[in-house]
């Protein structure tokens, strides 16, 4: 499957060159065009029109793996010492790639425009900005979704709360005196 050759296959912070060809590859074969943005070769934003003029949307998966040594013994095993996908991107990446596939079915049925955005180094936290910043596609979009494989949510179900949610890649700095 996508999600287990991604599993395989962990790549670290803007560093996702192979995973951006891999699905590449996977868009190509739905017709569905995309870019590359930026300088380094990893990220991808695809396009589908719909039908019918309308509001934008993205949908968003993350790419990067962890710098984390896989340590489960399973046929999709990381193939990178100390680099596995531990925090479920390989199933977001997955995840979205079946979402392109189904709206591509329905593009006759879509008001709008649909942005597949497969964001690089969310881990280090500075993908988003970095994909933001390429490129006008950002501006020409009104929602953006992403979601989260999350362990603790029965299967076949799905958790939606509005505003933000699950942990963030920030930084902050705590100065105790006294």
């Amino acid at each position: 499957s996508e999600r287990q050759e991604f599993h395989a296959h962990p790549e670290l912070a803007f560093e996702e060159q192979w995973t951006t060809k891999q699905i590449g590859g996977e868009l190509e074969q739905m017709g569905i065009p995309y870019t590359i943005p930026g300088d380094r070769n990893t990220g991808i934003v695809a396009v589908l029109k719909g039908a019918e003029p309308g509001r934008g949307v993205a949908l968003r998966a993350d790419m990067d793996g962890l710098p984390v040594q896989e340590e489960n013994e399973i046929a999709c095993q990381s193939r990178q010492a100390g680099r596995m996908h531990a925090c479920g991107h390989d199933g977001h990446m997955a995840v979205l790639l079946g979402a392109a596939h189904m709206l591509t079915e329905l593009r006759d049925e879509i008001c709008g425009t649909v942005y597949f955005v497969f964001q690089p180094a969310e881990e280090c936290g500075q993908g988003a900005r970095y994909l933001m910043e390429q490129g006008d596609w950002f501006s020409r979009v009104d929602n953006v979704f992403g979601g989260h494989l999350w362990m603790a949510a029965p299967a076949g179900k799905v958790s939606v709360e509005a505003g933000p949610r699950m942990a963030a890649g920030d930084c902050f700095r705590i100065v105790v005196e006294g």
